[in-house]
């Protein structure tokens, strides 16, 4: 990702954008944070927040109108926010005001002609960025004629005044305002501010006054422009607007340059006030607020943010940000060497799943982001070896020949379709594929093979490109070889995968299929009201979640749905290999989804059911229905660990070849025959770290080429370790019997190198 594009993303993230007040503010002031500091009661610094953007803000926040309570958000949920009223309050009752202090001199003079409001604000502004100022008028006290005499005494203004002083800012009081002074001042001064109110604007042909920069005919003499009647705060908003062109001029800036927001503008934020509770402004009283009620008022102001995404998404609310920050973050990690620990977990814990772009009103695409930024890590040799390696192993082995199974239907020597079940249906519940298999043989024509194998998700989801393509055209060929027939897939993630990598084949679903026929489908009977959960890979796959709903309701399954469904449904946590990189946050996925179901689920996508499963939650599959096991309770099945979700593949194989095509399986690995048992401590251990029960195996049967094995003299246990692949494991055991006693069980992924010099 170059600059561009990371501006390209940042721009699509409106998180950073204004609220409304502050956008339609023609001094910008932050009324978002002004009420979330005085809704907690912290009036000073509610005070500062004004004093940091207004001039002279003592006059300013008691003279301001309030004309953004019309564009308040909480205008159409009660009423806007009082804003003009708040900040009289805190100008009334602040007790400590934040020293204002001007920048250090930078050798420019600047005059300024008349001391009318525009002609001020022009002034401090000036001031207070560290230009010597020369403030020429009849009288300081022009601009209190301009202010409303209920609202400002001449105290406050006097105040004021004298503040001025303090920032570089010098009265010339009885002076000559007559054209000639100010056309001799360009002579003098460096730029000069006039405002017609105190001159003779006719005279100085000021009527071409740029809108835009308040530039005139004159270089570098900039004034206010004439003509419509403008109310106090639109002209002090001119006199800063005049103060930052003068300062673009002695840079040598372009005037007009991203300026299209020195005005009221319409801000990009987006903020869903779909679930709020309209709130009446609370009365003011004919005295102004007291501390109560000022902040009861505030405490109505939205504090408008989107974070639409952040709301929906357990991984992007985890990092504590927003998918702009993270722009940055990911962009910034692409140039350090190996990244950094915390911007590599965050690029590899995104669930891919899409969710954020549904939600949000700009379409940010965080997976495309992530997928870009891990297949960037991969291409440099920067991915951490820990994050996917478990899952891009586990799809090696269930395409090896210990799994993998490309055949026709039995008694036939061409397939018209093949059922594609994928890797995980086979290691959760092989019995369903042999159910499943059994009734696509008999009830479809031209002969369905089978294909026993992963779809290559996990080596795409890593942004393992390379291998992706390998996998495709392992797979292509498989299909090829049984005369590339229709393709009928159980996983939804199988159907993404395969549609991205086989283009050329026709695929559809496992459950268009079985939604085309149901009269042939027995209807189940006894099934209570279920929620339905949508997997995050069937989130673009209109037919396939409408063909879902066709099944159970042809079955009489009654079911409901939770608030995030369909396209916007949640991911399980198992998404973009989560479970791999983060398991904690994968862990939170999954039961934040499960408690968003009222009911038992029902799902189509196995790793939806084994992960609601694990957090907690009874979950059927909706093969569970439509083709029941021996189980009497299939919601309450537990999720198989990882082990015995390798060792179901192998015997699904197995069971395949003998009962169906009546073939002997190939003989099984030696290591396979290590008698092995394991306590409670190692069981959790193996499960914690993704350690196989055949991975002991295999430590244990190379045990006899090992040079090294340490006994603890203590216990008697000893310590053995052995990197079959690109994992290290050391195996604490003794022997009971015949077998072997594991206690404990460790794994890094790292190279431990042996040998003493």
């Amino acid at each position: 990702m170059d600059q561009k594009e990371l501006r390209n993303w940042e721009a699509k993230c409106t998180q950073e954008e204004p609220p409304k007040c502050k956008a339609c503010c023609p001094l910008h002031v932050d009324g978002r944070e002004f009420c979330r500091l005085l809704a907690a009661g912290q009036i000073d610094k509610a005070w500062a927040v004004l004093c940091k953007t207004m001039p002279f803000p003592s006059v300013t926040a008691r003279i301001c109108g309030g004309d953004c309570q019309k564009d308040c958000l909480r205008e159409q949920k009660g009423g806007g926010i009082e804003l003009a009223a708040l900040e009289r309050f805190t100008a009334e009752n602040a007790k400590r005001t934040p020293v204002i202090r001007a920048l250090p001199p930078r050798g420019k003079n600047i005059a300024v002609f008349g001391a009318h409001l525009s002609g001020l604000a022009a002034a401090w502004d000036l001031g207070k960025k560290g230009f010597i100022i020369k403030l020429f008028c009849k009288s300081k006290y022009e601009g209190y004629a301009e202010l409303p005499a209920e609202s400002i005494t001449e105290e406050i203004f006097e105040k004021e005044l004298n503040q001025l002083g303090k920032m570089n800012v010098t009265f010339v009081e009885d002076s000559s305002l007559a054209p000639d002074a100010v056309l001799a001042a360009l002579e003098e001064f460096d730029a000069v501010f006039a405002d017609p109110a105190s001159c003779d604007s006719a005279a100085l042909g000021l009527s071409e006054v740029n809108e835009t920069t308040l530039e005139t005919e004159k270089e570098f003499l900039f004034a206010s422009p004439t003509g419509k009647e403008k109310s106090a705060i639109e002209l002090i908003a001119l006199g800063r607007k005049g103060t930052l062109s003068i300062e673009r001029k002695l840079q040598n800036a372009s005037l007009t340059a991203g300026r299209d927001r020195d005005a009221p503008f319409e801000t990009r934020l987006f903020t869903n006030i779909s679930k709020v509770e309209p709130v009446e402004p609370v009365e003011i009283p004919a005295d102004g607020y007291s501390l109560e009620l000022a902040r009861e008022e505030a405490e109505r102001c939205l504090l408008c943010e989107c974070m639409e995404c952040v709301n929906n998404c357990v991984y992007l609310k985890e990092f504590k940000s927003y998918p702009k920050a993270y722009a940055r973050q990911m962009y910034n990690n692409a140039s350090i060497v190996m990244g950094t620990r915390m911007a590599n977990t965050l690029i590899n814990s995104c669930m891919l799943c899409g969710l954020c772009e549904k939600v949000c009103p700009e379409n940010f695409a965080m997976q495309d982001l992530c997928i870009e930024a891990r297949q960037d890590l991969v291409d440099k040799g920067h991915m951490p070896p820990s994050a996917h390696e478990f899952a891009l192993r586990d799809m090696d082995f269930a395409d090896s020949t210990a799994c993998a199974v490309v055949k026709h239907q039995p008694g036939t020597t061409q397939s018209k379709q093949v059922f594609f079940p994928g890797c995980q249906l086979s290691a959760s519940d092989p019995g369903a594929i042999e159910r499943t298999y059994e009734y696509l043989c008999s009830n479809l024509d031209g002969g369905t093979g089978l294909i026993l194998r992963c779809c290559g998700a996990p080596a795409d989801w890593g942004g393992q490109k390379e291998m992706f393509n390998r996998k495709m055209e392992s797979l292509k060929q498989d299909w090829e070889s049984l005369d590339k027939p229709q393709i009928i897939a159980a996983c939804p993630s199988c159907i993404e995968s395969l549609r991205k990598g086989l283009p050329e084949a026709e695929i559809t679903s496992l459950w268009s299929v079985l939604s085309a026929d149901p009269e042939k489908l027995t209807k189940p009977a006894g099934i209570e009201l279920l929620s339905l959960q949508d997997p995050c890979s069937a989130r673009a796959n209109h037919r396939l979640m409408n063909d879902v709903r066709l099944l159970l309701s042809s079955l009489d399954v009654i079911f409901d749905e939770p608030e995030l469904t369909g396209t916007h449904t949640e991911c399980c946590g198992f998404g973009g290999l989560l479970a791999n990189a983060n398991e904690p946050l994968s862990a939170k996925a999954a039961q934040r989804r499960a408690e968003h179901l009222d009911h038992d689920g029902v799902t189509y996508c196995v790793m939806c059911r084994d992960m609601l499963s694990k957090a907690g939650k009874r979950c059927r599959h909706i093969l569970d229905i439509l083709f029941p096991g021996d189980s009497s309770d299939p919601a309450g099945r537990i999720a198989p660990g990882y082990s015995a979700r390798r060792e179901n593949r192998v015997r699904l194989k197995e069971g395949l070849l003998r009962n169906i095509w009546d073939e002997q399986p190939e003989p099984r690995n030696d290591y396979e025959s290590v008698n092995v048992k394991f306590t409670e401590e190692a069981s959790a251990m193996m499960e914690k770290r993704r350690i196989l029960i055949s991975d002991v195996q295999k430590t244990l049967h190379a045990m006899k080429n090992l040079k090294q094995v340490l006994e603890n003299t203590e216990t008697g246990h000893k310590l053995v370790q052995y990197r079959p692949v690109t994992v290290t494991y050391w195996v604490e055991y003794e022997m009971d019997g015949e077998a072997y006693l594991v206690h404990r069980v460790w794994s890094h992924r790292m190279r431990v190198l042996g040998g003493v010099s």
